[in-house]
């Protein structure tokens, strides 16, 4: 591909530095990423920005003007630039900018001023009723936001950025070094303008030019049924405006849910331990439990906030119930897990006199006065019989 450079600015080519130098001006407040962020109009500012840079120099605006190269590689060839020499508008790219046909690195051009805000994150605390059934919290975050008196672009009133006369708008800067391979061009971040190509001489003074300040503000999130700890919430755009007041982040709300005083939660079930008497282990009874729907449940709601648990008679310590769908709803509302009661029967410790003659005179009417267990008593175990060994 071969272009003109003259065409590419608009002047003639016998115009002079003043008129170069305007034309370029002109075209660069034109097609600059801070204005135009479309990736082809960033391409049209490089082409722009390597035609001034030849153009505005006198020895490399002769050695265009005679087919040579500009930057001294002696790739020049008759007829001028554009008219047949051997090298093309891509050779000279490469070389100004690091292209991969050049000994340099890729070059990118000036970075956007304006660019997306980092995501947020914070956490907050539910409890399981809210995890399980949803919520709607309000909440306050402390992030970025667009500075109200330059609304994002940095600038002072009456000011504006003016392009980089260092790099001339480009963002980089090229650095030459010599070696036994001949001179390599590397590209750099231009250090007057960090890179961005332009510069803010009267930087807001709110926000230091930078187009965003700090603030605290507050928000609504919605948590939906079934999250547990370590869910995150997505609050789109929610989150750091970016730098010269660029579209903002995404906000993460990171959910941890607090210690239910009855209910554990494991995955979507959930379980409880209840604990009863000998007695009414014994005769069997029947418990009122609370649902975990009390926690949330308004006072006139027709919600159901307690169950009956029936322990029958003879449970043991330790038996489970599972109660079908009495846990946690799934993500999404995706089925419920169920509520597994585990029941621990209670064993007296301490009897007054008349208590302890029940339970004997109990004893004695079950059989029960020297309980032997599982054991039978002429049943010797390893050690005996090994003892029994020795002694023989």
């Amino acid at each position: 591909m071969r272009q003109d450079l003259y065409e590419i600015l608009g002047v003639s080519r016998d115009a002079d530095g003043d008129a170069i130098k305007k034309a370029y001006r002109k075209l660069a407040r034109q097609l600059h990423p801070d204005v135009n962020p479309d990736p082809e109009t960033q391409d049209k500012f490089k082409e722009v920005s390597l035609a001034y840079e030849v153009l505005s120099d006198p020895q490399k605006r002769a050695s265009y003007d005679r087919g040579g190269d500009p930057f001294g590689g002696g790739m020049g060839g008759a007829g001028g630039f554009g008219q047949g020499q051997g090298f093309s508008f891509t050779d000279i790219m490469d070389a100004f900018f690091g292209g991969q046909g050049g000994a340099g690195q890729a070059g990118r051009g000036p970075k956007a001023r304006v660019r997306r805000g980092q995501d947020a994150l914070i956490r907050l605390e539910i409890e399981l009723a809210e995890a399980a059934f949803g919520v709607t919290r309000e909440i306050k975050v402390d992030t970025a936001v667009v500075c109200e008196t330059c609304h994002g672009g940095g600038a002072a009133e009456g000011s504006e950025p003016i392009t980089c006369e260092t790099c001339r708008g480009a963002g980089e800067v090229a650095h030459v070094q010599r070696s036994f391979l001949g001179e390599i061009r590397t590209l750099r971040p231009c250090a007057a303008c960090r890179g961005f190509g332009s510069i803010i001489p009267d930087p807001c003074r709110d926000c230091a030019g930078d187009g965003r300040v700090r603030s605290r503000r507050g928000l609504t999130v919605k948590i939906p049924a079934g999250v547990d700890t370590g869910t995150r919430v997505q609050l789109s755009g929610q989150g750091e405006v970016g730098p010269g007041g660029g579209p903002a982040g995404d906000l993460f709300v990171e959910i941890h849910v607090a210690r239910h005083e009855t209910f554990t939660r494991h995955g979507s079930d959930l379980r409880c331990t209840v604990t009863v008497p000998m007695t009414a282990a014994a005769l069997g009874v029947t418990l009122t439990l609370p649902t975990l729907e009390a926690d949330v449940a308004d006072a006139d709601s027709d919600v159901d906030t307690s169950f009956p648990l029936e322990v029958k008679p003879g449970t043991q310590s330790g038996s489970e119930q599972v109660l079908r769908a009495k846990g946690v709803p799934g993500l999404r509302n995706v089925g419920r897990g169920d509520l597994v009661v585990t029941v621990v029967v209670e064993t007296p410790t301490k009897l007054d006199a008349r208590q302890e003659e029940l339970l004997r005179e109990l004893a004695n009417l079950r059989g029960e006065e020297a309980p032997t267990g599982n054991v039978e008593a002429g049943h010797k175990g390893v050690f005996g019989r090994l003892r029994d060994a020795f002694n023989h």
